[in-house]
């Protein structure tokens, strides 16, 4: 039966939302915007269902303030993972970025389904390895590339196609601090290039809205910076 469940869904986000409903014992968080939700002590006896909403998981150099943004949490993730499988205390920094909900589960009774659901476990597997080749891609972009690059990647990542036209969605309305902690950079930089994308015709930039205004232009960029 759980198994069906699990595999009922057809896709990820989807799937996601469905594990929930197998485990009886959650309660909803509300995430409200600027507050920290959970963090490290938590994490190793909770584990989260993001609903909807948007959670930053960063770190941040205490010496000279600089933050690197590891991951957006959105409708579908869930955290903490890499406490889930090591039982080990995960040092980040977890901030709503734009108001949601989440649900709270023992981390004991996810582990117990891990056992149980060969389902959840296959699921848990295609999830873990998103995570891991987007980490990979992360740390090729700080090694690799330039600014500029990496907000070439950062874009055609966040590029999603409906109904024959192309949109951004999750980093469209993330303030240029925001955006340079995505990136490893600092907002100076990062709005020097984003005026740069904007001449070259790829991106319309407003006050607190980035849009894509040529498909076709990013993909030449993002060839050239492959």
């Amino acid at each position: 039966m759980q198994d069906q469940s699990v595999e009922r869904s057809q896709n990820g986000v989807e799937s996601a939302l469905v594990v929930p409903e197998l485990l009886p014992r959650k309660r909803t968080l509300v995430l409200e915007a600027g507050t920290t939700p959970f963090d490290s002590d938590l994490t190793q006896e909770y584990f989260y269902f993001i609903l909807s909403g948007k959670v930053k998981i960063s770190q941040i150099n205490l010496s000279n303030a600089r933050e690197q943004t590891i991951k957006l949490l959105t409708r579908g993730d869930m955290f903490d993972v890499l406490t889930l499988l090591d039982n080990q205390e995960h040092d980040y920094i977890a901030t709503v970025l734009e108001e949601g909900q989440a649900l709270e589960v023992p981390i004991e009774d996810v582990r117990a389904l891990m056992h149980s659901s060969d389902s959840f476990n296959s699921f848990m597997l295609s999830y873990i390895a998103k995570e891991m080749r987007s980490l990979e891609e992360l740390t090729l972009d700080l090694s690799l590339h330039d600014v500029y690059e990496r907000l070439v990647h950062l874009l055609a990542r966040n590029t999603v196609n409906e109904g024959g036209k192309s949109r951004l969605e999750l980093i469209d309305n993330l303030s240029h601090e925001e955006l340079a902690a995505l990136v490893g950079s600092v907002r100076k930089v990062v709005n020097r290039n984003l005026q740069r994308l904007k001449d070259e015709g790829v991106i319309e930039i407003s006050r607190k809205k980035i849009e894509l205004k040529n498909l076709q232009n990013l993909l030449e960029k993002l060839d050239s910076a492959t």
